[in-house]
């Protein structure tokens, strides 16, 4: 027997609040638009205006300096200068500006928003399930409401960067403000502290290695979508991975492919050791 029921209208009805929030809230795209071109065309230009040689020195100094480990700042010398070897290096430097825009963007937006769950079980209870429905969603997806607001190209990349890493913010600050012994903050209750002398100088300080911990998982996760983000127009070594795989080059394709996991690399050592650190 057919039942011939009515369809749920999802998708138009998404379509249609797609194109609701592109007609009303134009000023909100183009100051988002402002900030992350600008911020990616700075952090380009300062590290293109620098030899290679002497940028990959100064990196290798600086994760020296961070992590104090022989092993990551010698694969830190030798994996950059392996991307600058094989003709990587533009495209590295792109891959990375656009890693380092989405997250601090990321987090900007995802730590208070943690630090405000942790606090209100209201907020929280909002949050979680929307946090939930945001890391279950197929990473492509992402990519559909970006092109409506922002057109395809490195904008829309970083857009749909920001919502996809976002969550590990959210969650790690609100588990690690949560975690926080509560006979500490009834203590500084006794002491009469209120509740920005209990956040700035107990939960967060406490909270800071939990919190580092998501900061890392957004930085992963952007790097992760900055590479899909190729797809509409975000460059770098996604780019470089996404036109090999059409001209059918596996070699082209896997020596991009090597210098994102580098940068991964590089990047998850020196945040868990500044997470680890006193």
């Amino acid at each position: 027997m057919n039942l011939d029921l009515p369809r749920v209208p999802i998708g138009p009805t998404i379509e249609a609040t797609i194109d609701f929030l592109v007609e009303h809230l134009a000023f909100a795209t183009r100051a988002f638009s402002a900030v992350a071109d600008q911020g990616l065309r700075f952090l380009e230009s300062t590290m293109m205006a620098v030899h290679p040689i002497i940028l990959v020195v100064v990196a290798t100094v600086l994760v020296f300096f961070l992590t104090r480990k022989r092993g990551v700042t010698v694969f830190t010398f030798l994996g950059l200068g392996l991307i600058w070897n094989i003709g990587l290096w533009s495209a590295a430097v792109t891959t990375l500006s656009l890693v380092v825009v989405a997250t601090l963007i990321a987090i900007i937006i995802g730590i208070p928003l943690g630090i405000i769950s942790a606090i209100s079980d209201t907020v929280y209870r909002i949050v979680r399930p929307i946090l939930d429905f945001m890391q279950t969603l197929p990473a492509f997806v992402y990519l559909i409401p970006a092109i409506p607001f922002f057109g395809l190209g490195r904008v829309a990349a970083i857009f749909a960067t920001v919502i996809f890493s976002m969550p590990p913010a959210i969650r790690f600050t609100n588990l690690g403000i949560r975690q926080v012994p509560k006979e500490l903050t009834e203590c500084a209750d006794a002491f009469g502290a209120d509740r920005w002398q209990k956040l700035i100088k107990i939960q967060l300080p406490l909270a800071k290695t939990t919190i580092m911990g998501g900061v890392n998982q957004t930085v992963m996760l952007a790097l992760s979508m900055v590479v899909i983000a190729a797809m509409i127009g975000a460059g770098g070594l996604g780019g470089e991975v996404w036109r090999a795989i059409q001209r059918l080059q596996p070699g082209a394709g896997f020596e991009a492919g090597i210098g994102i996991v580098i940068l991964a690399i590089i990047l998850d050592r020196v945040l868990h050791q500044l997470a680890t650190k006193d």
